[in-house]
């Protein structure tokens, strides 16, 4: 088959959804595919770095952010004659896959219905949770999307919210699919479901890198490094991912621990003041960004994954990918924590800040009492080969025979 891939941004750059799509890409290719991705030019830099490579359609673009990290094209009739143009040249086209919530969506959309090819869309993304932890005017900015759908792919009913927003995509393909379960079912309650079909969402994890996960696993020792317990934080440093909570709840808790923070953000110099300010008895590192392969390596080397985000994670990796290497993780999200099914500490949900942080400082505390007695939880052996890529690309090529054969 020959799978064309739309995505709001290049798939080089930094991104959850890009780094899915690499994978992707390389895993289809092995068992045999041709996939073709068309995403905005990146400009500057950035872009330049980039080595060439026949497999990506870069779109004309404008850079939107200051860094020129990221770029969008507008989807409108002299894009449409570009991606096409740019395509008469390759393989016949079998299956659409869209991986974009915007610019990138309305493209692929428009794409394949000028040509009638089936639709795949994967949901990445909770517009609605997204767009308000992001933009200062929530509720306009979903009026001006949903506005903008209806100009780029046609009306869809009366749209106003983010649900509406997702329906809008979700009508114009063959097959939705989500990262989990708990987003799949969440997408069906508010009918974010295919045209013409058994109205369900297909749930296919985002997986991780069959070969990086054998190779970080041949290199971490059988044996538990001594010392007091180890934990890792890990993600963006912005307030959906609820880092200053953790560092107040782990303050809070008392406990002696090694507590590693992996990544960057708006909030790194306030996490850096809060952690001087509040002086925990657990030591605090902030590493930075490190390679993806180092981050797997310091997870498999922690007693416990740190996850704190609270209703905005569709998939919730990072949790699996501490599963995968055998390390089991404190989860403030009940619906992850049920993806997950075993291997966590939970921590009890409440509705106030205060007693959030007082629950989130029990779990740090049940956790590093079972640690240092040994008798940590035990992770499910089964996640590891159920998140392989090889596993997941080969349930994503079953959705795109059944597609491509209705």
């Amino acid at each position: 088959m020959h799978v064309v891939m739309f995505g709001d941004q290049h798939v080089e750059t930094l991104g959850g959804a890009q780094v899915s799509m690499r994978l992707q890409r390389r895993f289809l290719e092995k068992a045999g595919h041709t996939v073709t991705v068309v995403a905005p030019r990146v400009h500057g830099p950035r872009g330049r770095s980039f080595s060439p490579d026949a497999a990506y359609l870069d779109i004309p673009s404008i850079p939107i952010t200051p860094d020129r990290e990221y770029s969008m094209s507008w989807p409108g009739r002299r894009t449409d004659r570009w991606v096409d143009a740019a395509l008469a040249g390759r393989p016949a086209v079998d299956v659409v896959h869209v991986q974009a919530d915007f610019w990138g969506a309305f493209i692929g959309h428009r794409f394949a219905a000028r040509h009638q090819l089936p639709v795949v869309h994967t949901m990445h993304n909770r517009v609605d949770v997204g767009i308000e932890a992001t933009t200062p005017f929530p509720k306009t900015v979903l009026r001006v999307l949903n506005g903008w759908q209806s100009w780029a792919l046609a009306p869809h009913g009366k749209r106003r919210d983010g649900w509406a927003y997702l329906r809008g995509l979700a009508a114009k393909s063959d097959a939705v699919t989500a990262p989990s379960t708990h987003f799949a079912r969440r997408l069906e309650e508010h009918g974010v479901v295919p045209r013409d079909a058994v109205p369900r969402v297909d749930v296919v994890w985002n997986g991780i890198d069959d070969g990086v996960l054998d190779s970080v696993l041949a290199s971490a020792g059988s044996d538990r490094r001594p010392g007091p317990p180890r934990f890792v934080w890990l993600g963006r440093m912005s307030p959906e991912k609820r880092l200053l909570p953790f560092l107040e709840a782990l303050a809070a808790s008392g406990v002696r621990a090694e507590v590693e923070v992996i990544g960057g953000g708006g909030q790194l110099r306030a996490a850096q003041r809060l952690v001087e300010r509040l002086r925990p008895a657990a030591s605090v590192v902030f590493a930075g960004k490190l390679p993806y392969a180092r981050v797997l390596e310091r997870i498999a080397d922690a007693d416990a994954v740190v996850q704190t985000s609270i209703g905005f994670e569709t998939q919730g990796m990072t949790i699996f990918e501490a599963a995968s290497l055998g390390t089991p993780s404190i989860v403030s999200d009940p619906d992850l924590a049920a993806e997950l099914g075993s291997g966590f500490w939970p921590v009890a949900a409440d509705a106030t800040a205060a007693a959030s942080t007082a629950a989130l400082a029990a779990a740090l505390r049940a956790a590093a009492a079972d640690i240092e007695a040994g008798t940590p939880v035990a992770v499910d052996p089964t996640i590891r080969e159920r998140f392989r890529q090889s596993s997941r690309t080969a349930a994503m090529i079953e959705i795109y025979e059944r597609v491509v054969g209705s």
